[in-house]
């Protein structure tokens, strides 16, 4: 089967009916001779995954989260973020949409406290039965939806002979069993596929894909009338082939039983927002029991944290996804709020803090790490760190203290874009009327906010002038 559709793939290509798809990503860490490199490329061309900063990160554990968005996006579900039936799954949670739609169609559950534990790792039993519902194999035990992906040549046992249903199941594997689900072109040799349901192409042209969905490559265009072979549905597509052998996937609104029906119009496909993708990871320092920084009476953490969730707010407002390390009054280890940037596949993390010194030192200040020995994003660092600060000072009207090399665990130990500002010093007194102030926490909030949309436009090239409208600004001048 996989040699076949390789074959067909070749002669496609030397035909010029396939292009090469431009929408996968290139990740520095899945070489030619990776394990899952053909998985992961062809969930990547499709969108359905994706990697941080170049990089894929394949052993690392998947979350319930990120399971949901990954089945989401291979079913075609709405993944428009929303409000959920889960109390610890807000509407600012990247995968919201996902989950909802996920549990709505009975793909995915919760807990019996009424929490969803998006963070939680999943382990390969819960990943056989994710894809036994999502893919209607039936299946409603553990053991009986690991028999179904092991028959179907979709996954295989561990060496001791058991499933591992226990085991945490790492991006890599997961990738592999979600695209030979997908994909049977990609399944283990010698399992045979049946192609039991005849339909015809009723619309003048269709397009015959790689994959289930419009991202992916197209392999030809079918006309008015050809028949095609249905081995299974993939949400709204079918995996078929035609009479001449080939398999691909083809929309199913688009095939009848007949041909007495009318012709039905392909319509125009419906552009992804690039923008969607970008993750931003807001980090308000410090924690209970960690006070950080105090003056007149009032502590960092709490400052910081307010601060941060009002930057959440309007990052919000945008497709861009937010991430927050810390959004109650709870200490998080240094190390562990970078493995969580990197956990959530961040693009830029931003870490937010107050001063304090001799009761006399005041202003902003921002700070990222200058050496690219182990975070090598120095130079979007110092750019996304200029421009914060330039909409902090705007904001607050404070002392600019500068933008500085700064040898913080936070953006040293990081692989993204990262920064650290200092709002302001909390034991000068003009200081810490801000700090302490919902009004100037928000302006402070939005500051952040748009200092990233700068960074972005800017730096990046990235069109989000439709952003800046959330809020009623334009763009800043370019810094230099």
């Amino acid at each position: 089967m996989k040699f076949r559709l390789l074959l067909s793939f070749i002669v496609l290509f030397s035909l010029g009916l396939l292009a090469t798809p431009t929408s996968a990503a290139s990740f520095t860490d899945i070489g030619d001779t990776h394990r899952a490199k053909d998985e992961i490329y062809f969930l990547s061309t499709g969108q359905i995954v994706n990697g941080s900063n170049g990089y894929f990160y394949p052993d690392r554990e998947v979350t319930r989260a990120e399971a949901a968005a990954m089945i989401g996006r291979s079913l075609n579900l709405n993944g428009t973020k929303t409000n959920t039936i889960f109390e610890d799954v807000g509407s600012g949670n990247f995968a919201s949409g996902y989950i909802q739609s996920a549990v709505d169609k009975k793909i995915i559950s919760g807990y019996n406290d009424g929490t969803f534990r998006p963070n939680v790792p999943v382990t390969r039993g819960e990943m056989a039965l994710l894809i036994s519902r999502a893919f209607q194999y039936n299946a409603t035990t553990v053991s009986s939806a690991s028999s179904e992906l092991m028959q179907r040549g979709i996954a295989q046992g561990m060496s001791n002979g058991s499933f591992g249903a226990s085991l945490s199941i790492k991006r890599a594997d997961f990738s592999v069993f979600l695209a030979r689900a997908i994909n049977s072109g990609l399944r283990l040799e010698g399992q045979s596929l049946l192609f039991p349901e005849k339909k015809y192409v009723n619309t003048n042209i269709l397009n015959f894909r790689s994959g289930p969905s419009i991202n992916y490559p197209i392999i030809q265009k079918l006309t008015y009338g050809i028949s095609v072979e249905i081995a299974y549905k993939i949400g709204d597509w079918g995996y078929v082939r035609t009479l001449k052998g080939q398999e691909g996937f083809l929309h199913m609104d688009f095939l009848s039983d007949d041909l007495s029906g009318p012709i039905v119009p392909e319509p125009e496909p419906v552009p992804v927002d690039p923008l969607s993708e970008e993750v931003i990871v807001l980090d308000a320092g410090h924690g209970n029991p960690d006070n950080g920084a105090s003056g007149f009476g009032i502590h960092e953490k709490d400052v910081v944290l307010a601060t941060a969730l009002k930057a959440e707010k309007y990052f919000n407002k945008t497709p861009l996804q937010v991430k927050m390390t810390r959004a109650t009054d709870k200490k998080i280890e240094l190390a562990d709020r970078v493995a969580y940037a990197k956990q959530v596949g961040g693009d830029m993390f931003i870490s937010i803090h107050a001063n304090s010194f001799n009761g006399h030192a005041h202003g902003t200040e921002t700070y990222y790490y200058g050496i690219a020995r182990t975070n090598p994003y120095v130079n979007q660092s110092k750019a996304l760190a200029t421009y914060i600060q330039e909409r902090l000072l705007t904001a607050w009207g404070t002392s600019d203290r500068g933008v500085k090399h700064g040898d913080f665990h936070v953006v040293r130990e990081n692989t993204m874009p990262a920064v650290l500002t200092e709002l302001g010093f909390i034991d000068y007194k003009p200081d810490n009327d801000k700090l302490r102030s919902a009004y100037w926490q928000d302006l402070a909030g939005k500051a952040i906010f748009l200092g990233t949309l700068d960074y972005y436009y800017h730096y990046e090239k990235k069109d989000v002038l439709k952003l800046y409208d959330t809020v009623g600004a334009k763009p800043s001048s370019k810094l230099h």
